[in-house]
């Protein structure tokens, strides 16, 4: 039948608002009070924001989680803040897919001196960082922002980069014993921006001078994806209290930890051996306990593949907003956190379907007898309004039906045409009109207008469906009029002896992928018998 909602295990304590955010929340915040010595009363949520390439759905999900922490840890009582920290002054490895191909001109130099090719900001990796941004924004998603860039051409993390580099052999031996990488037991885990070329990667820094704050290094060149990058052979000295080199990922996010006492970084199994390090760093370098982590896993695209910049398959939030609310973008992030899940823009109307749902929950339209899973269905819908809900009641019409109508409306009336067709079907009652539900007509228009209809789905049907379904569409390919269509669909349900209610419902899942919807004469009579026949054909 319809599209099943899971949305995870309903059993144990209820903490807060009855969600994996909040049992994650009060995990944190006991952390925090347990650590020995004095700290600061705030407690800092963190997620990087990746300038190498176009955000994508998991980095916008980084972030998303990130500020539901803070939030959650705001409801228990203690002060909160979310910090997006971009990473622009990594080097870029390849050029990504959709970007011009001169990038590779600049490949191996900081995102954050390459020029915009676009030239609408400062720098490439400005770019970038800004449309992540722009969808955290949309989002209503509050955050102190933070720049790798900034941090180091102030001077900021001067302090942190000579820790590491006066305890290089220290770093470099965590390294190896982490993730088996032998490099950093020769050369420094700083990679200096070379002074000649202009590149970060091609760099190995060879000693460091603590007095003068002062990186020696050579551009020797170094292999980037596969590919060898020369280096030009400049031999020079990097500012570690200038945006002049930075720290390898290996010890910098210990460095960033210690220096913004971040309490809690999510991570990305695909990084796990570099979060082990930082780990080990903070702790034997800093002097500083980890923040508390949470992994999750990653969102896979229908064939399996990881959804990234370097893959050249990215689903922007972007994307996201053209078809679907804010809303139902948050719930995807907070559904759940663990687990791969495959992603595609057709699964977008099935989370608007779902937000729909939670909805029904939250203002008791659907009645929920578990009050565990009540309480978590309520409060997952509050985090999707980032805990300030709505006082009433959306209008929600199914995204299919909204598909469907504009598909054959005229396009000289089809607003006309689309109001008279809700108002007829009983969802615009009570003085509302068409413009009370604009947003979520725009997304349907904007769906009609880029697939034209939404992706078929299957459902299993028992012999006696298929024979009542196959009977039925000869009578659609002869009847005229709404009166004889609803008249049929009850004929054939009583002479295949099924539950004329059973029978509507499977139609309206075949129609509509929902369990209830307008009067099915009249609606079948509006889209036409040749666009139904076919939904129902694809079902046999």
């Amino acid at each position: 039948m319809a599209h099943e909602f899971d949305f995870g295990d309903d059993s144990g304590e209820i903490i807060g608002r009855g969600t994996w955010i909040d049992k994650l929340a009060v995990e944190v915040i006991k952390r925090k009070d347990n650590l020995p010595g004095k700290h600061p009363e705030v407690i800092r949520t963190e997620s990087g924001l990746g300038a190498s390439g176009f955000p994508h759905i998991g980095s916008f999900a980084d972030a998303s989680r990130a500020y539901a922490f803070k939030l959650a840890i705001d409801d228990q009582g203690r002060k909160a803040e979310y910090i997006a920290f971009a990473d622009d002054l990594d080097g870029l490895r390849k050029v990504p897919a959709g970007t011009p191909p001169e990038l590779a001109e600049h490949l191996g130099k900081p995102v954050s001196m390459i020029p915009d090719p676009w030239g609408c900001h400062k720098s490439y990796g400005q770019h970038m960082s800004s449309l992540l941004i722009e969808a955290l924004e949309i989002a209503g998603i509050e955050f102190t922002a933070g720049s790798a860039y900034e941090f180091y051409s102030s001077g900021k993390m001067a302090p942190q980069v000579k820790k590491v580099l006066t305890k290089a052999s220290l770093a470099g031996q965590i390294i190896k014993e982490t993730t088996g990488q032998e490099k950093y037991l020769k050369a420094l885990p700083y990679h200096a921006i070379c002074k000649q070329c202009g590149r970060i990667y091609t760099t190995k820094a060879i000693s460091f001078d603590a007095k003068k704050g002062l990186v020696e290094y050579i551009c020797s060149g170094d292999e980037i994806k596969g590919k060898q990058l020369k280096g030009c052979g400049y031999h020079g000295w990097a500012d570690i209290s200038k945006a002049e080199g930075k720290l390898t990922w290996k010890v910098e996010f210990a460095a960033r930890w210690h220096l913004q006492q971040i309490d809690f970084e999510a991570f990305g199994k695909d990084i796990f051996e570099s979060v082990i390090c930082n780990d080990k760093i903070s702790r034997q370098i800093f002097k500083y306990e980890p923040p508390a982590h949470a992994r999750y896993e990653m969102f896979l695209d229908k064939g399996g593949s990881k959804i990234s910049k370097s893959a050249g398959n990215v689903f922007t939030p972007q994307t996201w907003f053209r078809y679907g609310s804010p809303q139902s973008l948050n719930l995807l992030t907070y559904k759940r956190m663990t687990g791969s899940r495959t992603l595609a823009i057709d699964d977008i109307p099935i989370y608007m379907k779902e937000l729909d749902y939670l909805e029904s929950v939250y203002f008791g339209r659907i009645k929920e007898k578990n009050q565990a899973r009540k309480r978590k269905l309520r409060g997952l819908y509050e985090y999707c309004w980032h805990l300030h809900p709505p006082e009433k009641m959306s209008i929600q019409i199914p995204y299919a039906l909204l598909v469907n109508l504009l598909s054959v409306a005229p396009e000289n009336k089809k607003y006309e045409f689309l109001e008279s067709r809700l108002i007829e079907y009983g969802y615009l009652r009570d003085g509302a009109t068409i413009n009370d539900v604009k947003e979520r007509i725009t997304f349907a228009e904007n769906w009609v207008a880029d697939f034209k209809q939404l992706e078929e789905f299957k459902l299993s049907l028992t012999p006696e469906q298929k024979a009542a379904l196959k009977s039925l569409v000869k009578v659609l390919e002869k009847v005229k009029t709404a009166d004889e269509i609803q008249t049929s669909i009850f004929e054939t349900a009583r002479k295949h002896e099924l539950k004329p209610g059973d029978f509507f419902k499977l139609l309206y899942n075949i129609l509509l992928n929902t369990n209830r919807g307008p009067k099915l004469g009249p609606y079948i009579h509006t889209i036409g018998t040749k666009l139904a026949i076919q939904k129902i054909r694809k079902q046999l």
